[in-house]
């Protein structure tokens, strides 16, 4: 829960309300991972395909997180989608950026975990698990042309950006009866 909310907050949110129901689109159905077959889904990959192993390091852990490979949010425009999330430990969930301060693939991002954890060894056989889950695998995630890509992500920005501008017009309408009808 936040602690301070701003107007970029509620534009992320509404940012990955819409990912999540282009992904439902895509998957055709809900895709709540809270409960029915969403969550269902969601513990299949999981427990099973991953074995309630951490995708990026390997190691067992009983609070296993949901990563979203194609970053969920209007950099990434990666789909809430279940080929797109993998169980992931804690340490793990910190997406490595670049010089640029742009966040890294998943597959960089799986390599400087083992490159960190000194264990390149594993990197080919995660890169493989992650990838058939992906291209091959029961949760297929959708093959996109480079136009829907580009019209999700031109849509998200679009998005992102309205409702920030509805906020601050909002606050700022506030601030403007506020001055015309109280009396200070």
């Amino acid at each position: 829960m936040a602690v301070y909310n701003t107007s970029a907050d509620a534009a992320n949110t509404a940012v990955r309300a819409f990912l999540t129901r282009i992904g439902e689109y895509y998957l055709g159905r809900p895709f709540n991972t809270l409960s029915g077959k969403g969550k269902q889904d969601w513990v299949k990959i999981r427990d099973l395909i991953f074995e309630g192993k951490c995708a990026y390091c390997g190691k067992s852990d009983s609070n296993l997180q949901m990563e979203h490979l194609v970053m969920f949010n209007r950099e990434g425009t990666g789909l809430h989608h279940p080929g797109n999330i993998v169980p992931i430990c804690s340490p793990c969930n910190k997406r490595s950026k670049n010089e640029e301060k742009n966040h890294l693939s998943w597959e960089d991002h799986l390599s400087s975990i083992c490159k960190k954890n000194n264990d390149l060894n594993s990197f080919h056989r995660r890169w493989t698990k992650i990838k058939t889950h992906v291209e091959k695998g029961e949760f297929r995630y959708p093959t996109l042309s480079s136009e829907e890509n580009k019209a999700i992500s031109i849509i998200a920005n679009n998005l992102y950006d309205s409702i920030k501008n509805e906020f601050e017009q909002a606050v700022k309408l506030f601030e403007d009866l506020d001055k015309a009808f109280t009396k200070k």
